[in-house]
């Protein structure tokens, strides 16, 4: 399918753009330069003026209230949260209803699934290229904020995503792009603890959605095309592409008369579909370098989407009570609290380190004051209660041996 974006690549920008593509290998990258630019100005935008002017209408005093540190962290979930559902919906649109794509599925076309061209999968890898060099801007700018480990992240994602325009397995472009079926419910997550909604019907619903579809489409999903991609790579790398590097000329194809496009033309972005595929097949090529990489860069994101699945559970059912909950269970369980009993809690906990909470250091005090043990004759009486701040006290009544009938309290 065609690239439907409505703007065609400008001529400038397209011969600019080009010596560096050669350069790096990156052969399909002039024809969608200006969907990079422009995805990668379109989130800008959303991060630094539509976010801070809509969510004080949005959130009210949850969004001006936060400290600056937190503020930028939102405006990122919204970028987050766009372009999730953006790349999601492009993604499955080409799908199900690319044909020439579809047709790449047959048993034995190995060679279209690995350098098979498509401008509207070119498009896909666009906007999530502009959104990967974004998030790297901010991530290597807030470092202080997002660390070390989100800039790795994003360093490998920008160097995945720019790999494709060799171009590299376009067809599979889409199918791990669907990973980002989950983030919408994980920004929706994030936004419901900012909010005050921790542990509501809302959080618990959506928390729903955001376990099945990140177990579906990451781990599910995403393993059983891995290795779908990997069995293309043995067959390519069994049949020979990867011994020698052929002397073909990439992007010129000589079933296109009139054709130029070592020269920075721009005419392949109007060619029919059936020519875009093959343009730029001239070099079946597989080196080992880049098979290797996309398999170390796969395995290690299937065995990290377990390790956060493992945590995205434990982290939500402390939120909510038992039997599928463990909220208030375990000493360090963290789970949400009203502000008033949480005070409260936090007042007896100073109290309890302090030495002035519990029973056993009452009755040392009693026992300091009486200068020596509180000996009680006969059956004591014991009363127990509970304060409204959930401290526990004691009473014992009875007769002791010093002062008669006496009454104390722990």
């Amino acid at each position: 399918m065609r690239d439907p974006f409505p703007i065609a690549p400008p001529q400038a920008l397209v011969s600019a753009v080009k010596p560096l593509a050669d350069a790096l290998s990156l052969y399909t990258l002039p024809l969608h330069a200006h969907e990079v630019l422009f995805a990668f100005a379109f989130y800008t935008f959303i991060g630094f003026v539509v976010s801070p002017r809509l969510s004080p209408v949005l959130a009210g005093r949850h969004y001006t209230k936060l400290p600056t540190r937190t503020k930028i962290n939102w405006d990122v979930h919204v970028v987050s949260f766009v372009q999730s559902c953006i790349i999601c919906c492009l993604s499955v649109y080409i799908i199900l209803y690319d044909e020439e794509r579809r047709s790449w599925r047959e048993s034995g076309r190995y060679e279209e699934r690995i350098w098979g061209y498509s401008g509207i999968t070119g498009l896909c890898q666009s906007f999530a290229l502009g959104y990967f060099l974004w998030d790297l801007w901010m991530c290597s700018w807030h470092v202080d904020i997002f660390g070390w480990g989100m800039l790795a992240h994003a360093v490998s994602a920008t160097t995945v995503f720019s790999l494709g325009y060799r171009p590299f397995v376009y067809f599979y472009c889409p199918v791990f792009l669907l990973y980002e079926l989950s983030s919408p419910f994980l920004n929706i997550h994030w936004f419901c603890d900012k909010l005050g909604l921790t542990g509501s019907v809302y959080q618990a619903v959506n928390g729903a959605f955001l376990t099945s579809t990140f177990f579906f489409c990451r781990i599910c999903w995403g393993t059983y095309s891995s290795v779908r991609t990997f069995y293309d790579f043995y067959t390519a790398i069994a049949a020979g592409h990867s011994s020698q590097r052929p002397t073909g000329i990439i992007g010129e194809d000589k079933r296109l008369p009139g054709q130029n496009w070592n020269s920075g033309d721009v005419g392949l972005y109007y060619r029919e579909h059936a020519d875009q595929t093959t343009a730029f097949m001239g070099e079946e090529y597989l080196p080992l370098w880049l098979a290797c990489s996309y398999l170390l860069a796969n395995l290690t994101l299937n065995l990290l989407n377990i390790f956060w699945f493992s945590k995205m559970v434990q982290t939500i059912r402390k939120r909510f009570d038992p039997p599928w909950g463990t909220k208030g269970v375990g000493p360090e369980v963290a789970h949400w609290q009203p502000a008033e009993r949480g005070e409260a809690e936090k007042k007896a906990a100073e109290l309890h380190r302090a030495g002035k909470g519990s029973v056993k250091a009452a009755r040392m005090r009693a026992e300091e004051v009486m200068n020596g043990d509180v000996e009680v004759e006969g059956e004591p009486e014991i009363q127990r209660g509970v304060y409204a701040d959930g401290h526990k006290s004691i009473e014992v009544s009875g007769t002791t041996r010093r002062s008669g009938r006496s009454r104390r309290k722990a």
